[in-house]
């Protein structure tokens, strides 16, 4: 391990910078927190100002590390222990200092802070937690701030960090506890999925609860039973301390809560928890990996679950070669799948199973399940449920909406759904409107998922190629003159 750290704050910021381009950051704020005299900078709930790299990478957060320092050796990590790699750390005078630079020129929204882990998970937590507090209190910054934590935290840190983050999220990395053990043996599932579970109930214990698009869709669609166990256990509003293994925050804390405007308590992490897994590490399905999302959604109530290509860049001869490259069509179907999951109504067990556990290469999930229901289709527009809209092809859940508005007061034609933003091409297989297709199709399963085929494969092959691309990298494309 190369321990070098007489660094100038130009040269730690091009190393932290670069180690923490691997996590995913994606994320919109999903908070409200309007401007306060004499403080600095806002959060929406709509999201952050984004900007995308090529590959769809987001760079509106400064996304740095507060140290590349790592006790652990996971196989998959460039920050591992056995690295010979630059290693630095920041401080959290210059962190708050480099976040402040760059939101005041707009480079950036908001801070996405990671690290490694330096001496224990306890003493890198409590240096974020510093970090945060000179972040809010000294340099009243208001702006979106995303925690990266470390599982085997003291639960108060974590408590003392949620009330002054917006969102915390905790790495799963592998969807199996046999891949942990393989990749990353110093890891267990069981103290990440304890630690997401904490912040889960200091969630839970928030005055105001903000749904998930998870939970959301389920209250709407979802048969009578689920609707109760989503209620009893996701969003109760009141509930004793401990109750059913959960985690609520003391108030040991109350003085940090007082940031936001006086005298107004701030919620623990109000825009939620998220995670991220890497993909094509291990040799588990995508019916392991998305079985994995469902649980995590369903149980513990996060907001996203972040799907993560994997790259080769240890050589690490427990890791698979990639003469193909990172599999980002894989990539690609799980995030397409994912949408199913959330926003869509379905269930991992109507997308995967044990006879065909991997999505297929070359047709979207979504299109993928109607080929193989043709039973249950065409449907007729005007009389179909929101339900069953929602599993056409071509029809999203904004388009549902409002063809179930329109019908109630005439009938429809396919023009006026193609105003509606439905995707015809995909859609006209699927549908009938006043009992007419839109051209004389055949409905049968092989004829339809060529035609489909055919409609994405220049995307796909697009998907799968991406090798000119790269990230974009806030400190050389857009940093200069910030430092020095």
């Amino acid at each position: 391990m190369n321990t070098q750290t007489a660094f100038t704050l130009e040269e730690k910021l091009r190393i932290l910078t670069d180690a923490a381009k691997y996590d995913v950051a994606c994320t919109s704020s999903g908070h409200d927190r309007a401007a306060v005299k004499g403080a600095i900078g806002t959060a929406a709930a709509a999201g952050i100002c984004h900007s995308f790299a090529a590959d769809g990478r987001c760079i509106s957060l400064l996304k740095i590390l507060m140290t590349n320092e790592c006790v652990y050796d996971c196989k998959y990590c460039i920050n591992r222990r056995s690295n010979d790699v630059p290693r630095t750390t920041f401080s959290p005078e210059e962190i708050c200092s480099l976040t402040m630079e760059f939101y005041k020129r707009n480079y950036i929204e908001g801070l996405f802070l990671s690290s490694g882990i330096l001496i224990s998970p306890d003493h890198t937590m409590e240096l974020m937690y510093e970090t945060l507090y000179l972040l809010r209190f000294h340099c009243h910054f208001m702006g979106y701030v995303h925690v990266k934590c470390i599982p085997g935290a003291d639960p108060v840190l974590l408590e003392k960090i949620g009330f002054l983050a917006d969102r915390m999220s905790m790495n799963i990395e592998l969807p199996t506890s046999e891949g942990l053990k393989k990749l990353a043996p110093s890891k267990k599932e069981d103290r990440i999925l304890g630690a997401i579970s904490h912040i889960r109930g200091g969630i839970q214990g928030n005055r105001s609860v903000r749904l998930s698009a998870y939970q959301t869709t389920r209250l709407k669609i979802a048969p009578a039973e689920d609707v109760n166990y989503l209620w009893a256990n996701a969003v109760k509003k009141e509930a004793l301390p401990g109750a059913d293994g959960f985690w609520y925050p003391s108030s040991i804390h109350a003085e940090d809560r007082t940031w936001l405007t006086k005298g107004r308590r701030s919620d623990f992490v109000p825009a939620g928890q998220s995670t991220q897994m890497i993909i094509g590490a291990s040799k588990e399905t995508d019916l392991d990996i998305m079985s994995k999302a469902e649980l995590l959604y369903r149980q513990y109530d996060l907001k996203r679950v972040f799907y993560s290509a994997f790259i080769n860049v240890t050589h690490d001869s427990a890791l698979p070669e990639e003469p193909e490259g990172p599999p980002l069509l894989r990539e690609h179907r799980l995030y397409q799948a994912d949408f199913l999951l959330r926003y869509y109504g379905f269930s991992v067990s109507e997308l995967l199973s044990e006879k065909s556990p991997d999505f297929h290469p070359l047709i979207d999930p979504k299109c993928s399940w109607a080929v193989l229901h043709l039973e249950q289709f065409p449907v007729e527009v005007q009389t179909a449920s929101y339900e069953m809209l929602l599993r056409v092809p071509g029809i999203g859940p904004k388009s549902a909406e409002r063809i179930v508005k329109a019908r109630r007061t005439g009938y429809l034609d396919y023009e006026s759904l193609k105003r509606m933003g439905v995707v015809l091409k995909r859609a006209h297989y699927f549908i009938l409107c006043r009992g007419k297709q839109l051209y004389h199709t055949r409905i049968e399963e092989n004829f339809i998922r060529n035609e489909l085929i055919s409609m994405d494969r220049e995307k796909n092959w697009r998907e799968a190629r991406q090798e000119n691309w790269r990230q974009m990298n806030l400190f050389t494309d857009f940093m200069q003159g910030v430092v020095g």
